[in-house]
């Protein structure tokens, strides 16, 4: 009985998520793909039944068509060659020589709407030992618990640069969670200007941004940096796939930061990435203020991002009150 019971879960499991696999990945165009699924159910029906009977020869032929679906999954690789959307068209590098780093492919793009742009990439220079300071932003669309994450790096002389872990879409794809756990998207490492990536989340998409003054030393700030660079070169040369739980904007960035600040702890909330403020506020890592409440209200900038005539340049507009931020940065000191 145990052992009817066990292979009866095994069925319903590979039936359930082989049923996810070809809706998602459509691999024989939408209508023969339905005709897969009905096969696929229907084997899968019929080995439940054959189990329960106690007819195993007839319910192991179930394991044919099994094996067939797990061969089809293996051949699925990423790729860095496909027709994406013009904001991730180009894969970041990065050249570190000594104290300088050159980036390719800096995106910083001027957004009217979602399909209006004008596209720029540049290719611009830091030196490491300029870094001052490491923002967390996040930004939210729907769900509390949900949102995207960026880490923006602040430079002596008031510049500033994101690093953004995103899906690579291509021409006319749409997000879906559900896709992001069966191989739909390849994984992107963007580096791109303020005005670029979280202006056009909060004045475009008409998302809602907070940002975070993250409590870092000098050495781990560069180490990060320079984390994120050897990722983005990683992906030029490998292209991975993005999954919504073990690689996106969240997991990427604390398994970069757990490589220089060891031993942090995992938690739901790296899962959960809205929490990610109370995540930080636990370890000790904001600076500024005296409660959750204080960095959350004081953080958020979607109405400082939104008025253009604001006076001052955007990063120091949206950094206006945030906690841990001095005068002498917003002046661009």
């Amino acid at each position: 009985m145990l052992g009817q019971a066990v292979f009866i879960l095994f069925v319903a499991a590979t039936a359930a998520w082989g049923t996810l696999a070809l809706y998602v990945r459509a691999p024989a165009g939408p209508r023969l793909t339905r005709v897969l699924i009905g096969a696929w159910l229907a084997a899968a029906l019929a080995a439940g039944v054959l189990a329960g009977l106690g007819r195993w020869a007839g319910a192991a032929l179930y394991l044919a068509p099994a094996g067939l679906l797990a061969a089809w999954w293996l051949t699925l690789r990423p790729s860095n060659q496909r027709d994406w959307e013009p904001s991730v068209a180009r894969t970041l590098r990065g050249v570190i020589a000594g104290d300088t780093v050159t980036l390719e492919n800096v995106r910083n793009f001027h957004w009217r709407t979602p399909t209006d742009y004008d596209i720029r990439w540049e290719t611009r220079r830091y030196a490491l030992s300029a870094i001052r300071s490491v923002d967390l932003a996040l930004s939210y669309w729907s769900h509390t618990a949900i949102a995207h994450t960026l880490v923006s790096f602040g430079f002596a002389g008031g510049d500033y640069l994101v690093f953004s872990v995103e899906i690579r879409r291509k021409k006319n794809d749409r997000f879906s969670e559900i896709g992001g756990f069966f191989r739909q998207y390849e994984l992107s490492i963007v580096a791109a200007d303020e005005r670029d990536i979280l202006r056009v989340r909060t004045n475009v998409r008409n998302e809602e941004g907070y940002l975070y003054r993250v409590h870092m030393a000098p050495d781990d700030m560069r180490a990060l940096f320079a984390e994120y660079v050897s990722q983005a070169n990683r992906l030029a040369e490998q292209p991975r796939f993005y999954n919504t739980l073990t690689a996106n904007c969240t997991t990427l960035v604390f398994r970069m930061v757990n490589r220089i600040v060891t031993g942090l702890p995992l938690d739901y909330r790296l899962l959960a990435s809205g929490y990610l403020p109370e995540y930080l506020y636990d370890l000790g890592a904001l600076r500024g203020a005296d409660s959750l409440q204080a960095y959350r209200e004081h953080g958020r900038y979607t109405e400082r991002a939104r008025d253009e005539r604001g006076g001052a340049d955007f990063s120091r507009r949206i950094r206006r009150g945030v906690p841990g931020i001095g005068a002498a940065e917003l002046a661009g000191e």
